[in-house]
Order: structure tokens, then C-alpha cells, then sequence
């Protein structure tokens, strides 16, 4: 059996899964501190369940993402770039001003790097290096990102600074963008200065969950879901926290798949309605489409997976202006059960038009019966024609396509939505079944030459390395299967054509000996 659990920005949710069946479940309110929260949510799930033996503990948490939004409990990283100088565009740029305050421990510029095509721009200046290890040490700065060009094709700089400041600074912590982000140097670079700023974070974060499961004589392995829905160890999240900054929305939307039996369909929208928002995606071969442009971070554009979601401010507890009649993005979050009207609150929800307008029965009806008819058709137009906006904009075709809602505010929008929903018997348990139901993954993303071989080879090659680095993250090579895969044609290479190819494969996780 598995535990999965799901840290909301209002619930956390607590499934213990046999195979893809639900045995307990629990929703609470989020904690404060969100630790505590957990524990209460695995005592009562294992108090219904005394004998059960637990294989694995999968958490999505929302930790990391609160930290950047919030521009909280984040370390001051310097930004080391290995380039040309002088740079037009310097790192950090377009940064909004909290969040840069919070993560900005110096920007270097290192000469060195390559071009597009894998050439050499300058030697690397090591002894630029060296200088700057040794200005970090009187700035008491102890985390470094470092981002060279095109270092996803060639990234020997990277690693040879790493080298230069860890022999010089032995108690340095580095993220090397070559391991973070895509080709784009800007977005890349974010993604590492993000990661880096949230390593202590995650450190923290990783032993408060290993206590808490002690604390219950939890013994089984634990892993964290990262954004394409694969799972990360514990050791891996210390690494890369970044990776795992997107997990709400994927675990989601891998639940909706296993709770509505979408299988491998080819696409299916899922609606995941929260407390807070509404996050929209597209499902393919159950796993979430990834974005393929840059994504918003707390204001900070970057470049690595995430899933392709649309969220918008609008969920269970939003808060309607009744002078306008628009609903959120403000809510009362984890105190809608005390502050909206059929709660016996004083705040007017959605949740309380949707009972006002009829559609469900929660709570006190007649604490709405005054609400303004006007008023509640208004603002329910207001979130229909977004709901239904941001659908047809994920979708890939005109066509009809099949649309699950989830969340534990399922009930409030899905008689919102004009084409036909599947809506599983329970919604609110979808992203703790998405966690608990992670697996593992690897991906490839390089450009490779066509000079002298073909795109059918090159395509093999990278399905192959794929699904290797699926199996060293721990999947089952007989379970190991390709997920996602696109290749784009590239024709200003000096060599002649070549194509940057990704590909993604994923497997069930051999718990046995996993790593913590």
C-alpha cells in the first residue's frame, strides 16, 4: 500500500491507496506550520487502518512555490554567468524588486562559454573564477548559480567552475544550470538561481517530513512528486527543489486520470477547483502536457518542465465583490468553513452563490436565500465564461474532448461547464491519488546534428537515453515506456540541419532499497 499526500494552499489531503483503490482518506485544513497538519492526516488514515503495510510515502508539497510567491525563506545566491562580456541583458533582469532582494547575492560575469553549435566562445577564466570564490568568502555568501551558455549542448565550463569554487570554498552550495533548464540561456538561469535559493529550504523542509514520519513509526521509503509527475527522492529535492515547485497541478491531474479511468486517452482536459484557484490542463497519455515556453514564477519568467496549466483566482472560498459581481482572485482560503455565509461567516463566497444559485446543498442554505438574484447570476456568468475560456484555450482541437473536474470544489464548478464532465466519486481526493500513484521518470533535451546520421536515429538514440535515465531514477525497466516526445527542425547550424529533440519516458518506482 501507499500513502499519498497532498500540501494545499487549503487542504492537506491524506489517501492510503491498494493498487489505485482508495482504502482511508482524510482532508483537513492546512496548518500553519503544515507539518503538523500531515501528521494529524496520517494518524487518523492509519488509525482506520491499523494492520496496513505502508510500501511508500509520496508527498506533493507546496512549500516551494509559497517561498517564491511569498519572496520567503529564501537563500541569497550569487549568479555566476559564463559568457562573453559585456552582456546587453545581465542576469537577474525584470526580476520583481522583493524577490531580487531576497535571492541576489552578487552577479558575476565569467568569460568563457560556447555558441549555439557546440563552438568554444573563449577560453574560460579561471582566474576570474578564483576571485570571485574569493569575494563570496568575505560576503559570507554560501550559494552559487552558475549558467553558461549553451551549456545543455557543451558543459564543461559549468562543471569546471564548480570544481574551482567547491576546492576553494569547500562548504559552497552550487546548482549548475545544465542540470536545471532547457537551451534558453535567461529562463535557465533563473531556474538555477530559484534553485539554489531554495536548497536550505528544502533541506528544512525534508526533515520535518522524515521526523513527522518517525514520529509515527513510518518506516516505508518516502519520495516528493516533481512537476511532470514522476517522483524524486529525498536526497534528489535537496538538489533540485525547483523540480518539484509545480507537483500541485500534476498530481491533480494524474488523480483525475486514475479516479475518472481516463487510461492513456489521447487528450482529456482536467479542471482541478481548489480553495483558491482553478488549474486548468490537458492530459495526454495520462500524463500533463508540458509547457513548451517559459513559465511564471512568482513574477520570474523560466525555462524547465512544468505542466502546461492555466489557474485562475477563482475557487471554493473566492470572495465575491458584490458591488461588481467578480469573484476573486482574494479568498478566505483554509477559513471557508468559518467564514463564508453557509458557514455561519460573514464573507460571501463562491461556494455561497453556487448554494444560493441552487446547484448544490452545503452547509446553511438560508443563509444565502438574501443574497441578490442578480447579484449570484452576475458573478456565476463571470466564472463561467473563464472557466470555459481557459478550457477551449487548452485544448488542441475544435473537437469535443473528454473534461474531468476534480478538486475538492468540483461540485461548485462543474455545473458551470457547458460540455459534458466526468466528475469521479471523489473529487477532493485527486491530487493525494495523483502523489500516491507518481512514478519514475527521465528526460532527454538536446539539439543534435543531421550532418552525418538520420532523424529517425537521432529520435531512437534519445528514446533510449530516456527511458536509461528513467531506470537510474529508479523505475522498473520492464515498465519503462515513452510518454512525450517532439523533435523541431533547426537549419542555421554551420554543419547544416540538425533538430532539438525531447523525449520523456516514465515507470513504475522499485521501491526496494530506495534512496532517502
Amino acid at each position: 500500500m501507499r500513502l499519498g499526500i497532498d500540501v494545499g494552499g487549503t487542504n492537506t489531503d491524506v489517501v492510503l491507496l491498494n493498487g489505485s483503490d482508495i482504502v482511508a482518506k482524510d482532508k483537513s485544513p492546512t496548518s500553519s506550520d503544515v507539518t503538523s497538519g500531515i501528521r494529524e492526516g496520517i494518524e487518523k488514515v492509519l488509525a482506520s487502518n491499523p494492520e496496513a503495510v505502508i510500501d511508500a510515502v509520496v508527498i506533493g508539497t507546496t512549500h516551494f512555490i509559497n517561498a517564491v510567491t511569498q519572496a520567503r525563506n529564501l537563500a541569497r545566491t550569487a549568479c555566476i554567468r559564463i559568457a562573453t562580456p559585456p552582456q546587453t541583458i545581465m542576469p537577474l533582469t525584470d526580476w520583481p524588486e522583493i524577490l531580487g532582494a531576497a535571492c541576489n547575492g552578487g552577479i558575476y560575469i565569467v568569460r568563457g562559454g560556447t555558441q549555439f553549435d557546440g563552438r568554444r566562445l573563449d577560453t574560460l577564466d579561471e582566474d576570474a573564477v578564483r576571485g570571485i570564490a574569493r569575494g563570496l568568502a568575505e560576503k559570507e555568501i554560501n550559494h552559487v548559480a552558475v549558467t553558461g551558455t549553451f551549456s545543455p549542448l557543451n558543459d564543461e565550463d559549468e562543471e569546471r567552475v564548480a570544481a574551482i569554487l567547491e576546492e576553494m570554498l569547500p562548504e559552497l552550495s552550487v546548482s549548475l544550470s545544465h542540470q536545471i533548464g532547457r537551451v534558453g540561456i535567461l529562463g535557465r538561469e533563473n531556474a538555477t538561481v530559484l534553485n539554489e535559493s531554495l536548497r536550505p529550504l528544502a533541506e528544512s523542509v525534508i526533515a520535518a517530513f522524515t521526523d513527522v514520519l518517525a514520529g509515527l513509526s513510518v518506516t516505508a521509503p518516502v519520495y516528493v512528486t516533481s512537476n511532470d509527475g514522476t517522483l524524486m527522492t529525498l536526497r534528489q529535492v535537496q538538489e533540485h527543489p525547483i523540480f518539484a515547485i509545480g507537483s500541485g497541478p500534476t498530481n491533480s491531474m494524474r488523480g483525475a486520470s486514475a479516479l475518472c479511468e481516463l487510461g492513456e486517452l489521447d487528450a482529456a482536459v482536467v479542471v482541478d477547483v481548489g480553495g483558491t484557484t482553478t488549474d486548468i490542463g490537458l492530459l495526454q497519455g495520462g500524463f500533463p502536457r508540458e509547457s513548451t515556453v517559459s513559465v511564471d514564477l512568482g513574477g520570474v519568467r523560466s525555462n524547465f518542465r512544468m505542466p502546461d496549466v492555466v489557474s485562475l483566482g477563482i475557487g471554493g472560498g473566492s470572495v465575491v465583490d458584490t458591488t461588481t459581481g467578480k469573484v476573486g482572485p482574494a479568498s478566505v482560503g483554509y477559513r471557508l468553513t468559518s467564514e463564508a455565509l453557509v458557514f455561519g461567516g460573514n464573507t460571501l463566497t463562491l461556494t455561497d452563490l453556487v448554494v444560493a444559485a441552487g446547484f448544490v446543498q452545503i452547509g446553511n442554505v438560508d443563509a444565502v436565500r438574501n443574497v441578490p438574484r442578480d447579484l449570484v447570476d452576475r458573478a456565476l456568468t463571470d466564472v463561467r465564461e473563464r472557466v470555459n475560456a481557459s478550457i477551449e484555450q487548452t485544448k488542441l482541437s475544435s473537437g469535443r474532448v473528454v473534461i474531468a473536474v476534480v478538486g475538492g470544489g468540483a461540485p461548485l464548478i462543474a455545473p458551470l461547464v457547458d460540455d459534458d464532465v466526468h466528475v469521479p466519486d471523489q473529487p477532493g481526493s485527486a491530487n493525494a491519488v495523483g502523489a500516491a500513484l507518481a512514478m519514475a521518470g527521465g528526460e532527454v533535451d538536446r539539439i543534435d546534428s543531421l550532418a552525418s546520421t538520420t532523424r529517425d536515429d537521432v529520435l531512437e538514440r534519445a528514446r533510449s537515453d530516456a527511458r536509461e535515465r528513467a531506470v537510474a531514477a529508479g523505475a522498473d525497466p520492464k515498465t519503462v515506456r515513452i510518454v512525450d516526445e517532439e523533435d523541431i527542425p533547426l537549419s542555421h547550424l554551420p554543419e547544416g540541419i540538425a533538430t532539438r529533440v525531447r523525449v520523456r519516458a516514465v515507470g513504475d518506482m522499485i521501491l526496494e532499497g530506495a534512496l532517502l
